[in-house]
């Protein structure tokens, strides 16, 4: 069996060399030449498989190591027999762990109280579903829409406008879609961006034209109070930075980047295609994970339960670390910005969920304990 794989899926050789050959290649310039002998093409979001790409090639199977499959051609797959499996919800938790620091940071920085404020989540699907779970753990108020279904009376889900007015915090995780009686491309039009309420934050880590990235520049420019966090962009790998000047936190497309979240997405495609060819699973994906380290919380002993759990989540993954070193790049002189966004991806530094992560608590500190259970660690 011939596998042709973007190098970026973690644990491609130690996973897959055992079904055939593997061959890696950048994911976003793999070409009809590389894969026209292979049985197998596995991706990421970077790689356009449509016929352009797989016409006359032997492909059998198709896998994507991510949430969503707008970069794949799905009707043309099914035209033409070729098995699909992509990894829903392989990353949920990792992007729920972006929207916590982000809150964290602009919490700290804005001096406001999370309890206070109300999230709009928009898309309900692992990540968004989730992200309420944990919002509310932590004693936020959410109110949540699906663009899906926005023509219907779901219980617990409101009207796009709705969430709208009610919000102070949109989140979005919508897949992108441009057919159907919904379609999500544009959603956030300059229209729906002038109906954010006064001192509004809009994070977008679903899709970058999910937000008319345009509109976005000129309404920033308009209104000074709303705050924007990006890390999908309109056009990505290219980077508008007159937009970039004017967001507040902005990242390379990483926010479900852990280093968890992309082994389970290796993981759940290594099992379909073994479904697919009737092959025994051989290899047991969960354990190839490195251990990791548990942070030291007694040293926030009779602290404010909240002001430490904040600290806590910093010292596990800390967005402005990743904003800086994308700033950074991208101002560079002479820079290829389109290059300089896919290296930062191709490169980044190791990055582990909360989820996995423990605690050293004093026995004294169960209040700390409980509120950081209800974040998310491993307590």
């Amino acid at each position: 069996m011939k596998i042709v794989a973007d190098e970026n899926i973690p644990l491609i050789n130690e996973v897959f060399a055992g079904l055939g050959d593997v061959r890696t290649y950048a994911g976003r310039s793999i070409t009809a030449d590389q894969v026209k002998d292979a049985d197998v093409l596995l991706v990421r979001s970077v790689t356009r498989v449509d016929k352009s790409l797989l016409a006359g090639s032997q492909v059998k199977f198709v896998g994507t190591c991510t949430i969503g499959t707008d970069h794949i051609d799905l009707t043309y797959l099914k035209d033409h027999n070729i098995a699909f499996s992509a990894a829903p919800g392989c990353n949920a938790n990792a992007v729920v762990d972006y929207v916590l620091s982000v809150l964290v940071v602009l919490a700290r920085q804005q001096c406001f109280d999370l309890a206070s404020r109300c999230v709009g989540i928009v898309g309900v699907g692992n990540v968004g579903s989730r992200l309420k779970a944990r919002l509310e753990a932590i004693g936020m108020r959410c109110v949540c829409a699906d663009p899906l279904h926005d023509d219907q009376n779901i219980p617990g889900l409101v009207h796009l406008d709705e969430l709208i007015e009610q919000a102070d915090i949109i989140s979005l995780h919508t897949p992108l879609t441009k057919t159907g009686s919904h379609p999500t491309y544009h959603l956030f039009s300059r229209d729906n961006l002038l109906k954010l309420k006064a001192g509004s934050i809009l994070i977008n880590s679903s899709r970058g034209s999910v937000v008319d990235n345009a509109a976005l520049m000129k309404v920033l420019e308009e209104r000074s109070d709303i705050t924007a966090v990006l890390d999908v962009w309109e056009g990505e790998p290219e980077v508008s930075l007159p937009l970039l000047s004017k967001v507040t936190l902005a990242t390379p497309h990483i926010a479900g980047y852990s280093l968890d979240g992309k082994i389970h997405g290796t993981r759940m495609v290594y099992k379909a295609l073994c479904r697919t060819f009737q092959l025994v699973e051989s290899v047991d994906v969960c354990t190839l994970a490195p251990m990791v380290d548990k942070l030291d919380g007694t040293v926030l002993d009779g602290q404010n339960a909240m002001l430490a759990a904040f600290d806590l989540v910093l010292k596990c993954y800390d967005v402005r670390r990743d904003d800086r070193a994308f700033r950074q790049v991208m101002v560079a002189e002479n820079n290829d910005l389109a290059g300089s966004f896919d290296e930062l991806r191709k490169n980044y530094s190791e990055r582990r969920e909360l989820g996995v992560t423990g605690i050293l608590l004093n026995g004294s500190q169960k209040k700390l304990k409980s509120l950081l259970s209800d974040f998310g660690f491993k307590c």
